[in-house]
Parts: structure tokens; C-alpha cells; sequence
């Protein structure tokens, strides 16, 4: 469990490393020597100035692991049902201070659905992962009321702004009905999921969503996605697809075509590490996390092929 306390400490970290030396993105200290008169000794004129920077940055690395190891614990998770079975990866950046706020969610819901979704908070450090420490239990808290998804996004939207107002994040989200074999999803700016079906893949058309934290009053629509046996739904955010010298677009492309060679495989978890593999590896400038859903062919259920209407 994430104490209120912990996420406090993150975040002023982050605070008071900014405070003290700069922002890491923009213009200060660290990006380039003030004007002479103008700001702060540069840290390699003044010895202390280094190693406080170097405590603090050491300090921040250590928060932003302990708290992303109590969030998203271990490489990925799975679950296996008698007709799907589900698979996870989270893949941290090269760089401690380059780990973003992504995330992933699944858990099943007292009526039988699962609530399924991946996300992304803007910016990279500590602050990033202490927003998407609040963000993901806010959704999954409720997801709980199985309030529509496009009503789940409404209302993590007015969180955002009203909360975090200069905060943005990205999120696809919905209700697996395992009974069923429906999907029913929203989007909130964020890249819609891939589809893999009978050897074919295709990114599925993202319902409307504008993305989470940019206009007070969003207008978010739903798809119902009926899954039939054998089919694989691939959720990601862009980390895994997007590169300092790959254009996004590219990455989407070398995405889709991975994926038919995953839906062969046996094993979901050694072809997602197949997909990751194709794809590059893990981004050393973003973190990313991937989110494998695949509905178990009738044949290995010793069933009647049936599809949903």
C-alpha cells in the first residue's frame, strides 16, 4: 500500500530539487551558466553546489523506485480465465529521472467484468509518478461504481483540473464482460488499442476523447468491441512506440505487424517479450506500459466455434 505520506515526500522532493537547482527541462543552472551577475553559481563553479545536487538527484531516484515498486510491483502480471487470458509489462526508462507517470489497471469488479486501462501523466521524476500515484486508484476507485467509462473519464477530468491543474494525462479505459466477450471503452487522448484477428491486425477507430486535464467541459464517447475466439487486443501508451529517432507514426506501423506474430504464440507473456523485442526494447528515454488481452481459442476449450454478434 502507497501511505498519503509517502506521495508527500515524493513530491516535495521534487519541489525542493527544483527550488534549489533549476528545472531539468527548461532553462537554469543545469541547462546552461546564467549570464555572469545573473542567478545561482553554476554547480561546477562551487564544489558544494555538485554534491547537494547529486544527494538530491540520488535521493529522488530512490523515491520514485520504492514508490513505483509498491504501485506497479515486478515486471508485468497476468491473469488466465477460462476464455481469456491477460498479460501485462511495465518497462521503466533507461533513467531514473526520465520515468514517466505510466501506468496500467486490472482488476476484476464485483460484478464479474473486469476493469481494464492503461494511462500516462505528463512529465518524467518524481512529480510525474506522485500525480499518477493519485490518478490510477482515483479511476479504479470509480471504475468500482461501474458508471459508464465515458462517465469515468468526465469525472477523472474535473479531478485533473481541479486537483492537478497543470497536469495532463492520457487514458484508454473500459469493462471486459468475460461472459460475453465485449470490450466497451473510452479514450482520453491516448492511442487506440490494436486488434489482431484471424492472422490480420488493425488499430481499432478511437471514440471521441480529448485528452484529460485540457477543457473543462470534454465530450467523451464510447465503443462496444466484440471479441471473438482467437482474437488479441494489444493496449499500450506511446512510450513503447515512440522514439527520439522514430517518428510515431513508424512506430505504430512496426507495432501492428509485431502484433500478428504475437497472436501465434503460445505463450502470451513470450510473445509480448517477442513484441517488445521488435519494437526496439524498452525506451531508454520513456517508460511505457503494454497491456495484452487474448480470448482462448474454442479448440483449446474443447468447444463449438462461436463468435459475438
Amino acid at each position: 500500500m502507497v501511505l498519503p505520506q509517502s506521495l508527500c515526500v515524493l513530491e516535495r522532493t521534487a519541489e525542493l530539487s527544483l527550488d534549489a537547482f533549476g528545472s531539468l527541462d527548461g532553462p537554469g543552472p543545469f541547462t546552461g551558466a546564467p549570464a555572469p551577475g545573473l542567478g545561482p553559481p553554476y554547480p561546477g563553479d562551487r564544489p558544494e553546489y555538485g554534491a547537494a545536487f547529486a544527494a538530491a538527484l540520488a535521493e529522488e531516484r530512490r523515491l520514485i523506485t520504492a514508490l513505483r515498486d509498491a504501485i506497479l510491483p515486478g515486471p508485468g502480471a497476468s491473469v488466465d480465465l477460462p476464455s481469456v487470458r491477460i498479460a501485462v509489462r511495465y518497462l521503466p526508462a533507461g533513467e531514473a529521472a526520465l520515468l514517466g507517470g505510466d501506468w496500467y489497471e486490472l482488476t476484476p469488479l464485483p460484478d464479474g467484468r473486469i476493469f481494464l486501462g492503461v494511462g500516462d501523466t505528463s512529465g518524467h521524476g518524481a512529480a510525474a509518478v506522485a500525480r499518477m500515484a493519485q490518478l490510477r486508484p482515483a479511476l479504479l476507485g470509480l471504475a468500482m461504481t461501474g458508471a459508464s467509462p465515458e462517465s469515468l473519464l468526465v469525472w477523472l477530468n474535473t479531478l485533473v483540473l481541479t486537483r492537478f491543474p497543470e497536469t495532463t494525462a492520457t487514458v484508454v479505459c473500459g469493462y471486459l464482460d468475460v461472459a460475453r466477450l465485449r470490450f466497451t471503452w473510452a479514450q482520453a487522448g491516448h492511442p487506440a488499442p490494436i486488434l489482431v484477428r484471424r492472422g490480420g491486425a488493425r488499430r481499432i477507430g478511437a471514440p471521441e476523447g480529448v485528452i484529460l486535464g485540457a477543457v473543462p467541459d470534454p465530450r467523451y464517447r464510447v465503443r462496444c468491441t466484440a471479441l471473438e475466439p482467437g482474437d488479441l487486443l494489444l493496449m499500450f501508451t506511446d512510450g513503447l512506440v515512440e522514439r527520439r529517432t522514430r517518428d510515431i507514426g513508424a512506430g505504430m506501423g512496426l507495432a501492428v505487424k509485431a502484433a500478428r506474430a504475437v497472436a501465434g504464440q503460445p505463450d502470451l507473456d513470450a510473445g509480448l517479450d517477442m513484441l517488445i523485442d521488435a519494437l526496439g526494447g524498452p525506451n531508454p528515454e520513456d517508460d511505457a506500459c503494454l497491456l495484452a488481452l487474448q480470448v482462448v481459442d474454442c479448440a483449446e476449450r474443447g468447444e463449438p466455434a462461436r463468435y459475438a454478434a
